[in-house]
């Protein structure tokens, strides 16, 4: 089986998260990726734990499969060349340095693309290669302060609130994918490459949707709601006398059959709540009433009365039983490889399922410099690292 994107070829020149994680998409996805780092290995998350199995971070392995590895310095006149004898060779190069570095280095996208008129050049920053801010530096966390998502996040009592993982790198690969796939698709009739100018900053701002919408359109700044919705009632966390639960009523319909389990009908028929515009007015006085009736049986009964009356509901797993989810082991979202120095490891799989050309993990994340030999001889490259 070949894979969606076999042929085309990735320069991966980025490290940690953003990047990485978009090329491990690209390379899921059949491209063949070539991870470029310095001599003895750059992705500082190669030494981002514990946890590390002998000596092998699992941060690095979340984002680099399906990649080879070579080690160059970019500051020698040979990892110069050695950069441009790959670009020859390559569909698209992508990289995370600062603002400017890359034009230091003499490998802009203006010097590249001269020498490989096709080539797609993806830079990823945190505030992009343009305005104030664009040379800043740009962590996640930083990002998620900035661009209003930690506003949003958390209650009044918690005050703001980071997302538990980084989803500003990770929306920001996401982003990075589907560009450069549309750009080798433009390619495709114009025969023309083109540079992609990536921010964490832009891609953070895009992910405030509807809470954004609201505010452009109604002019009110949001409040952080904790595990409500600003726009939909009941759509939240409810306490049962075991645990806790979501239920996630989305229509009039649904917010019926709620009524109906919980044994209070006439909820449906008050005024105060016929609608969803209604209950989300009058939230404070409906959530209560809600949440004295959830108290009174456990999760299991409310999930499956739920379950039986189409009311869209789940539990709180924690991350333990995500990874014993017998959902998520049929569709193959955990995949086990053998790593030359880490031994066996388990994954998170893709959640790309394509029927032709499936998803498959062809390369463990690589040791640093583990292909120079394999892929430097065979593109003619001399490399003494």
């Amino acid at each position: 089986m070949t894979g969606a994107l076999e042929n085309i070829r990735i320069l991966d020149l980025s490290r940690v998260l953003a990047g990485p994680y978009c090329t491990m998409i690209l390379g899921d996805l059949g491209a063949e990726v070539i991870k470029v780092e310095a001599p003895g290995g750059s992705d500082e998350t190669r030494k981002w734990g514990p946890p590390f199995q002998n000596g092998v971070s699992a941060y690095y392995l979340c984002a680099n499969r399906n990649k080879k590895s070579i080690t160059l310095d970019l500051k020698s006149e040979e990892g110069h060349e050695a950069i441009k004898s790959l670009v020859r060779e390559s569909d698209v190069i992508i990289n995370n340095f600062k603002t400017g570095t890359m034009q230091r280095l003499g490998l802009d996208y203006e010097t590249l693309s001269e020498i490989n008129p096709g080539l797609v050049y993806c830079s990823i920053t945190g505030f992009g290669e343009t305005g104030p801010y664009k040379d800043m530096p740009g962590y996640d966390f930083i990002i998620q302060a900035m661009s209003g998502l930690m506003s949003i996040t958390g209650d009044s009592e918690s005050g703001p609130q980071k997302v538990g993982v980084a989803i500003t790198d990770i929306l920001t690969g996401l982003y990075a994918c589907v560009g450069i796939q549309g750009a080798l698709l433009e390619r495709m009739h114009s025969g023309k490459g083109q540079k992609l100018d990536l921010s964490l900053y832009d891609s953070a701002v895009s992910a405030l949707v509807n809470v954004g919408s609201n505010y452009l359109m109604a002019g009110k700044i949001p409040e952080a709601l904790g595990n409500q919705h600003a726009n939909i009632v009941p759509y939240q966390t409810f306490s049962t006398m075991d645990g806790e639960m979501v239920i996630a009523v989305g229509n009039d319909n649904q917010f019926r059959n709620l009524c109906k389990i919980l044994g209070k009908p006439e909820y449906a028929s008050d005024e105060r709540f016929r609608t969803n515009p209604d209950r989300v007015a009058n939230r404070d006085t409906l959530i209560p009433l809600l949440q004295a009736v959830f108290s009174t049986k456990p999760t299991a009964y409310w999930q499956k009365q739920c379950e039986q009356n189409n009311i869209p509901c789940g539990p709180i797993q924690t991350v333990d039983e995500v990874a014993n989810d017998p959902q998520l082991n049929e569709r193959d979202m955990f995949v086990d490889t053998e790593h030359p120095t880490a031994g066996d490891i388990r994954m998170i799989g893709s959640p790309l399922k394509l029927s032709r050309t499936p998803v498959q993990t062809t390369n463990h994340p690589p040791d640093a410099g583990e292909h120079n030999e394999e892929l430097l001889k065979k593109l003619g490259i001399i490399n003494d690292s």
